[in-house]
């Protein structure tokens, strides 16, 4: 059960992460916010080198897998940062839980594999949660809240965030075990940190990620507490499990949004919360 306690502070530690970069995309740039996430999680990170073992032998495997993982990670912690800033956490965090569900889809389609009742109900599950955080819009109609989802902007990237997410936890895990965890999880952010840092000399914005360095040291430091734990959490569990109780993050970001940001009809989404999070569960239990 040890994986259980480090992937719960995994969720609490990614909801803490996400607020505290929601409240300083008040008044910064997306961009700056996307590299501040790496790159000042890296001091945190790189003190694991002082008391892991060597540098892992990486082979050709390990080098193929990261060429496809880091772009579409770079991608999506772009369209992650740009959510958050768009929409409340209530209403872009909890679409996070569609990650196992397209995980489900891709399966079917690419591989063949059909998925099993449980599973169904788990997407139902999701899919159902993600109508009732928009339920007070069905006195105008039964789609109403559907066409709200899609009119949200944040939900929208949040949603291709987690198609992103679906195709990156089964590479991560290739990536972290043709390596060893605490590798990972300084290469990960290192790699992130190089790519980002290109982008913001290009846009002219890299004065900005040295501005304010104490009040970004926070954001660095929950954000290298959700790489260390989760990247050491998934190798001792089955994968579809271990993301499972993360998504437990959207249920503490929803909490996060009401405390910090005054959100509003906390009652009705964190039950639509709940009902996603149940969703995730059944996913997991029943993957093939």
């Amino acid at each position: 059960m040890t994986w259980l306690y480090i992937t719960l502070v995994t969720a609490f530690s990614s909801a803490t992460a996400d607020t505290l970069t929601k409240r300083a995309l008040k008044e910064e740039d997306p961009f700056v916010l996307a590299w501040v996430r790496m790159g000042y999680a890296l001091p945190f990170v790189a003190l694991l080198v002082f008391f892991t073992e060597a540098l892992p032998p990486l082979d050709t495997e390990f080098l193929k897998i990261v060429t496809v993982l880091i772009p579409l990670e770079v991608a999506g912690l772009l369209l992650y940062v740009h959510a958050i800033k768009l929409s409340p956490l209530s209403l872009t965090l909890p679409f996070l839980a569609f990650t196992p569900a397209f995980t489900v889809v891709i399966a079917f389609f690419l591989l063949g594999e059909v998925p099993s009742w449980g599973a169904l109900a788990g997407i139902g599950l999701i899919t159902a949660g993600a109508y009732m955080l928009h339920i007070d819009r069905l006195p105008s109609g039964l789609l109403e809240p559907v066409r709200a989802v899609f009119r949200e902007r944040g939900s929208r990237y949040m949603l291709l965030v987690a198609l992103i997410y679906g195709i990156n936890s089964t590479l991560g895990k290739m990536a972290t075990l043709a390596s060893t965890p605490f590798f990972y999880a300084l290469f990960y952010p290192l790699m992130l940190t190089l790519v980002l840092t290109i982008m913001l000399i290009k846009r002219g914005s890299l004065p900005s990620i040295t501005e304010s360095p104490m009040r970004y040291l926070p954001i660095g430091f929950f954000t290298a507490l959700v790489m260390i734990t989760h990247f050491s959490a998934i190798v001792l569990t089955n994968t579809a499990y271990m993301i499972a109780v993360k998504r437990l993050s959207l249920l503490f970001g929803i909490l996060y949004g009401r405390l910090i940001f005054g959100e509003e009809r906390l009652a009705a989404r964190l039950t639509a919360g709940m009902l996603m999070v149940a969703g995730v569960f059944l996913v997991a239990m029943f993957q093939n």
